[in-house]
């Protein structure tokens, strides 16, 4: 991978993608039902923000995107048939006051260090909708994850942000979706291996979830060899193998979409 001279020497974010960055574009790939869900609640936007856009995830194509991202590693990382991506922080947009018709973040707004500023910032570019893809804390724990590295579930849980405090922020109306994650769901992210534990042994796979690297390397290992334990011996799949067919799983994910008041 190409060295990009204007590597920040400080994260923006409460995750240094520079360093740990590495992968997502294999790793966390868009899912098209998700997709779905994220495009339809932009309504009929024709130029839309999407702030915290990584390497392009969820973006649709047939609209004009601005693409915000503060990491060059996660910049360099978008497909050459996406929009390059503007240098800049969700707390400072360079944008106009109502510039575009919409906005958007996807799985992001948790890493900003400072979250009403950022979603201040939407709401002052956008016309339209905002439209944000989080999790919502409160039920993180749902995930059997939480039996193995209890510490990792924690850590997230600090994370992200109350979806009424998003709510309240963005003001206006806003409409709070669960959005079920797919069995075979193409976005890496947690929920996306429930049905699918031995995923979690592979370091790449791990590498695309920010959460591992807010806990302690000997916690990881206790958990990681615990999960390949019980996986080798039939306890996982005697305590938690009707997850295996579960079609969907209703977790923590969510879709907020505030219209203007």
């Amino acid at each position: 991978m190409a060295s990009d001279s204007r590597i920040r020497s400080a994260p923006s974010g409460d995750v240094d993608y520079e360093r740990h960055g590495v992968g997502y574009a294999v790793q966390r790939r868009t899912d098209p039902r998700i997709a779905e869900l994220v495009h339809d609640a932009l309504g009929d936007a024709r130029s839309v923000v999407n702030v915290g856009a990584g390497a392009g995830s969820y973006e649709p194509l047939d609209r004009l995107v601005i693409a915000i991202e503060p990491s060059a590693r996660m910049r360099s990382q978008r497909p050459a048939h996406l929009p390059p991506a503007i240098d800049a922080a969700a707390e400072r947009l360079p944008l106009d006051d109502r510039a575009v018709d919409a906005a958007m973040a996807t799985v992001t707004v948790h890493q900003w260090q400072n979250v009403e500023q950022g979603l201040r910032e939407l709401r002052r570019v956008a016309r339209g909708p905002v439209v944000i893809l989080t999790f919502d804390g409160d039920a993180l724990d749902r995930l059997w994850l939480v039996h193995y590295v209890p510490e990792l579930i924690e850590a997230e849980q600090r994370r992200y942000p109350a979806i009424d405090l998003i709510c309240t922020t963005l003001g206006g109306r806003s409409e709070v979706k669960v959005v079920p994650v797919p069995i075979d769901c193409a976005d890496g992210f947690m929920e996306a291996y429930y049905a699918r534990p031995e995923q979690f042994l592979d370091p790449a796979v791990r590498r695309s979830q920010s959460a591992w690297t807010f806990v302690a390397p000997e916690a990881v290992a206790h958990g990681i060899e615990g999960l390949r334990a019980d996986l080798e011996s039939g306890a996982w799949q005697e305590r938690f193998g009707r997850w295996r067919t579960q079609p969907e799983f209703a977790g923590a994910l969510r879709l907020i979409v505030a219209h203007p008041g």
